[in-house]
């Protein structure tokens, strides 16, 4: 038992510090660390100590721990352990040492070495009456804290590699150890290993940056750092044109500038000590050249390989000039000039088609816009029935049973349809020809191939587990002494065609029992094959 158990742990804490170590490399920095930790909760404390023949088994208690963070990751931990088994024993854990955690967001995985006292109480009646112990104790492990707050978390798992050693007689009970412990619970943080808030600041922006004298200017502040509940004020003020209000978002009248550049402060105050300014600048333009202006869409926006789309095209010129349109694409081919053209997808791969539509004024003046059509990719193929094994009947004597051979076969088989939990299976018995090569065994052995169906069928439902609905049992003609087994994915069809339905309710599976052993002595006629 002590071997299983340090197996058990041995394997479980691999896995877990595996994990542990992908979650804490995979995960986000977080500023906010905390400066320290108290843990509280439910603990199970397997020891593998034996007392004379009898094994102290698992244990019911409570962990409770203390850690002290030097930095984001490293600190030192103070951990104590209680658990309890009526009439068997008592245990106590006091241990110290080592932990580093990995802060993120979300999680908090960590790992420790703890060092310090493993005290067993054994209750009165075992072999040779053992007192209570105390030795040394060791735990090596980690686990995982989801956090739910700032300062709460839940410890989803934590789990250890225990070992201790005592001063028992042999006789009496273990001296050296080895178990493991797994529990769970809740987390306080407190205290702050993270960076000083940041000071509150503005950033603000103007929009459009260039206009013609008496377009309006959009200027908009972005506060951050104050605090969430403080209601803010914005003050705006320009070097030309007018600002108007005290929101976040101001509009600048630009009637009557002069051609040039022009800055705009704001400033924002949470009407106590906080408050942030910024600068933003826009300009005055010269009256230019307007280009002409186009918008472009395509209908309908998806369409299978070789079906067309309508491209439509809107352009104008604010100049009220002469404008022509042209199109391009980037697969297929366009035809038709004007407003409106007609995109060829024949021969596209599946994918988007990049449309472009030109607009040019007879100033040389020109803008675009842009469109897309998704060629659509053809349907995946249907699923497909896959042949998965097939088993042997060997057995002369009980021609239909499933023997150890068979076993492992369809042991790969369950775990398969465990994995794909929509598919189903088809068992399809057959029969040898040597089994049907007389009358006599013609009708001995005329339900064979659906009796080996159905056996095989049995083991995978009540030996492996399987719903019955999910194997189907079919007969073939003949071939050899075996059963099939095929995997039919969801959507997929079993070809039928030469296998009859076996009636499970009328043809009643076979116990696995093993063969009679051979008996020694003098050789007895052979009895007729069953």
């Amino acid at each position: 038992m002590q071997m299983q158990n340090a197996g058990w742990c041995s394997r479980g804490l691999g896995l877990l510090l595996t994990a542990l170590l992908l979650t804490g490399m995979a995960a986000a920095q977080d500023n906010n660390a905390y400066r320290s930790e108290v843990f509280g909760g439910y603990s199970w404390y397997s020891p593998g100590q034996r007392f004379g023949t009898t094994q102290v088994g698992g244990m019911n208690g409570f962990n409770v721990s203390s850690a002290w963070f030097f930095n984001r990751n490293f600190g030192f931990k103070a951990d104590v352990g209680a658990y309890f088994k009526d009439r068997r024993a008592n245990a106590t854990t006091l241990l110290f040492g080592p932990v580093v955690k990995f802060p993120s967001e979300n999680v908090t995985p960590f790992l420790h070495v703890l060092l310090g006292l493993n005290r067993m109480m054994p209750a009165s009646g075992f072999p040779g009456n053992p007192e209570d112990k105390s030795g040394l104790g060791l735990a090596v492990g980690g686990g995982l804290d989801l956090n739910i707050s700032e300062h709460w978390a839940i410890r989803a798992v934590q789990a250890d590699y225990m070992w201790a050693h005592h001063n028992y007689a042999q006789a009496v009970g273990s001296r050296d150890i080895e178990g493991g412990r797994i529990g769970g619970g809740i987390v306080l943080k407190l205290g702050s290993l993270g960076p000083p808030p940041a000071p509150p600041a503005l950033a603000c922006s103007a929009q459009p940056t260039e206009v013609m004298a008496g377009e309006p200017v959009t200027v908009t502040g972005n506060a951050s750092n104050f605090h969430p509940k403080a209601t803010l004020t914005y003050t705006w003020t320009a070097s030309g044109g007018k600002p108007s209000g005290n929101a976040a978002t101001t509009r600048i009248d630009t009637t009557g500038l002069a051609p040039g550049s022009y800055t705009v402060r704001g400033t924002a105050t949470d009407g106590k000590k906080a408050s942030a300014d910024c600068t933003t600048s826009f300009t005055v333009k010269e009256p230019p050249k307007n280009p002409p202006t186009i918008s472009c869409s395509a209908n309908p926006t998806s369409v299978k390989s070789g079906e067309p789309s309508t491209i439509t095209a809107q352009a104008a010129s604010p100049d009220n000039r002469p404008v022509t349109v042209t199109y391009s694409a980037t697969a297929g081919r366009v035809t038709g000039s004007g407003n409106q053209a007609t995109l060829d997808t024949a021969g596209a791969a599946p994918g988007p088609i990049n449309i472009t539509c030109n607009a040019a004024d007879d100033r040389g003046l020109t803008a675009t816009a842009n469109t897309s059509v998704n060629v659509e990719s053809p349907p995946p193929p249907p699923p497909q029935v896959s042949k998965l094994n097939e088993i042997q009947f060997k057995n002369k004597q009980k021609p239909a049973r499933v023997d150890n051979e068979a076993k492992a076969i369809l042991d790969d088989v369950a775990l398969r349809l465990q994995r794909d939990a929509d598919a189903k299976a088809v068992v399809v018995g057959y029969t040898d020809p040597e089994e049907l090569k007389s009358k006599a065994l013609a009708k001995k052995n005329a339900n064979l191939a659906a009796q080996r169906a159905v056996n095989t069928r049995d083991y995978l439902v009540t030996e492996k587990g399987i719903d019955g609905s999910r194997i189907e049992a079919r007969s073939d003609g003949t071939s050899a002494a075996k059963a099939e087994i095929y995997l039919v994915p969801a959507g997929a069809t079993f070809d039928q065609a030469g296998t009859q339905p076996v009636d499970v309710s009328k043809v009643k599976a076979q116990p696995r029992t093993p063969a009679p052993p051979k008996k020694s002595g003098a050789k007895k006629k052979a009895a007729p094959a069953q």
